[in-house]
């Protein structure tokens, strides 16, 4: 059994069922909340977060089946980002908008401010381009060999990394993307981080200290969301397109996911099962952690991979009106 967790802008999908056959079921969460990201520990499933826009931080322990709204000291209830760090799964760090950073080591249940995020040199060049005046933490990620060592993604204006659990930061390191959309790590490799930017694709070996910028093949470089494959960490998928409208607006829509093998070039994945192109937003993906599996949600539906993408099929999900004219926020994938 296979339990999806997909975060839509309007409501929360809960959703089980065999990957290999038969019909799943669909739970309809915090419907009418302006959902802005999901995050599950795979050693604690039952546990869950969800970030909104207007409404804060809900929790679920059950599982999905009820959420809460949390008490939180946060400056806003706007929660763009969140994660639990793979060392504990008591610890989680959340981003708001404006951006900050909030840690709580109890499972979210006190919360502690991280500050110093306001006071970089860079903050004031950073904005979000439809609310410009702002700008927000759009992803969070701990590295899993070092529970102190954390990254940053700020939509718009700086990846940030901290070796100290966020008691200090650093700021735009060399080479680093600007408009972070997603970043990835792999339990197999050290060092190793992967971004997907509006301003294109990246990678660090060492940790997010240094990053290079492999494109060739990479046609269209607005990237949002990035995951290796848990049996190759030199394996990797992203979605992208030609720009912001045309990867999240479903009347304008035109995306595309490209593969890269090693040091090869970039390769578009396209008439393998997985609908891309025009009229399909920009993909969000997630994988169990076994080797070749990916799943990624778009306004087309759910659809599956045990190849990393040679071959996708559609995850029957007994409710697919739900996805139209939707664009997907958030995925997280539990076996």
């Amino acid at each position: 059994m296979a339990t999806l967790y997909v975060a839509l802008p309007d409501r929360l999908l809960t959703c089980n069922g065999d990957p290999d056959g038969g019909q799943w079921t669909t739970e309809t969460r915090l419907k009418g909340r302006r959902l802005e990201c999901v995050a599950v520990a795979p050693t604690s499933p039952n546990r869950a977060f969800a970030g909104t826009f207007e409404s804060g931080l809900f929790r679920t322990t059950d599982g999905g089946t009820t959420f809460d709204r949390l008490e939180t000291p946060f400056e806003s209830d706007a929660v763009t980002a969140a994660t639990i760090t793979p060392h504990d799964p008591e610890t989680v760090y959340v981003g708001t908008e404006p951006s900050r950073v909030y840690r709580s080591a109890d499972g979210g249940d006190s919360w502690t401010h991280l500050e110093g995020i306001a006071d970089l040199p860079s903050e004031p060049e950073w904005y979000f381009p439809p609310r410009p005046h702002t700008h927000h933490v759009r992803w969070l990620s701990v590295d899993p060999f070092d529970p102190d060592r954390l990254y940053v993604g700020i939509e718009a204006g700086a990846f940030l990394l901290s070796t100290d659990g966020g008691e200090s930061w650093i700021e735009r390191p060399a080479g680093a993307r600007r408009d972070n959309h997603s970043l990835a790590t792999h339990p197999d490799r050290d060092g190793l981080v992967y971004a997907a930017a509006g301003d294109g694709f990246a990678v660090s070996t060492d940790g997010g200290e240094r990053w290079d910028h492999p494109q060739d093949g990479l046609e269209h470089r607005y990237c949002w969301s990035v995951v290796p494959d848990p049996g190759d960490p030199e394996t990797v998928i992203v979605s992208s397109a030609s720009g912001a409208s045309t990867a999240h607006t479903p009347e304008s829509a035109e995306s595309y996911v490209y593969r890269r093998r090693g040091d090869e070039d970039w390769h578009r994945l396209e008439d393998r099962g997985l609908p891309t192109g025009e009229g399909v937003v920009r993909a969000v993906f997630d994988t169990t952690g076994s080797d070749g599996e990916i799943y990624a949600v778009t306004n087309e539906g759910v659809f599956r991979s045990t190849d990393f993408g040679d071959a996708w099929s559609r995850v029957p999900i007994d409710r697919p009106e739900v996805f139209v004219e939707k664009t997907p926020r958030g995925l997280v994938a539990l076996e």
